[in-house]
Parts: C-alpha cells; structure tokens; sequence
C-alpha cells in the first residue's frame, strides 16, 4: 500500500518511492556533538567555558566571527556542529583534541541524544528550526583542566548554582535534557 506521508529520512531516493525527501525543514536544521566533562569527584560540576573569539571557531566549532563574539559572554559546553558526513562520536573525538587539547581516545559514554524545535532568537522569521544534538559524557579530574588557546577559561561550573542568563547560545537547554539543570517555565 503506497503511502502520501514524506517521512523523515533525508535522501536521494530512489525513482518512483515516496518514503523520503530530500528537502530539509523550512527554519534549517543543525547536526551537533557536546562533549560534557563532569568533575570525577562531583556530577553536577561540570567543563564549560568561556570561548576566545579570536580562536579559529569557524573551523572547530561552526561559529563564525560574529556568532563567537556573541556566544562568548556566556559558558558553553564544548560543542560542535558535525562536519558533513562525520558521525556523531567523531565529532566528539575532534572536539576533545581541537578544543579541548585531550586525548581523542578517552572514554565517553554512549550519548544522550537532545532534540528540539524552536525559532532561533536570531532569525526570528524562520520557524521551525531543528536542533539534534548527541551529548557525550565522560569524568575529568581537576588534574586534566585543560588550558588551550579555544578559550579565554575552562572551568568546572556547579550546575546545582548556575543561573540560566550566565549561560551562552542553548546550552542551557542541553544542560536541562541532561538533567543538570531545572526545566525551564514554559514561554
């Protein structure tokens, strides 16, 4: 039995089937890895940081000039959208070396995958615009803080005091689907 539904698989399909577009979301639709670092000692510190504009943020972290002078204000988790055709845990591994400076083999656990749908605040014209991301975890001594030229300070943050407006982009709503901070109040 044909169906008129368009599912959600993003391919070239083959002629005459129906079961894929090759069309993405009207708002855009952004592919990302976080790698969440928490303190060995207490998981509810965990690695955020303030980045350095001036750091190559195009290229590790898909951020240009304008958006990492922003986004740099705030903490963020070390994030980056996927390169095309790189898998989730690949990002990860690159974010660990290019960002943090560690090894690209250390531990992480299988990721906690965050979605949502929203309007970004800078383009508030395109709606729908959808964000999955894949968090990877894994446990950082106060020993392995690591210092790299990506940003201007890495530090373990308590989530159990950290206030949402101190916090950059979304990352406080990953910090939230990771159970680390409060669910927001609804808009």
């Amino acid at each position: 039995m044909a169906t008129d539904r368009a599912f959600c698989r993003f391919t070239h399909p083959p002629a005459g089937t129906s079961l894929s577009i090759g069309e993405v979301p009207s708002g855009g639709m952004c592919l990302s890895s976080f790698v969440l670092l928490r303190d060995r000692s207490d998981a509810h510190r965990v690695l955020l940081g303030h980045l350095d504009p001036r750091a190559p943020w195009d290229r590790i972290g898909a951020l240009d000039a304008q958006r990492a002078e922003i986004h740099s204000k705030g903490w963020m988790i070390p994030s980056s959208h996927l390169i095309f055709g790189e898998a989730p845990e690949a990002a990860a591994r690159r974010i660990l070396v290019e960002q943090l400076g560690l090894s690209g083999d250390r531990p992480l656990e299988a990721p906690l995958i965050y979605s949502e749908v929203a309007t970004p605040r800078r383009f508030p014209d395109l709606s729908n615009h959808w964000d999955i991301g894949f968090l990877y975890s894994g446990p950082l001594s106060d020993s392995e803080l690591p210092r790299t030229p990506a940003w201007k300070d890495l530090a373990f943050v308590d989530t159990r005091i950290l206030k949402r407006e101190e916090i950059a982009r979304s990352h406080g709503d990953v910090l939230e689907a990771a159970g680390l901070l409060p669910r927001s109040p609804p808009a």
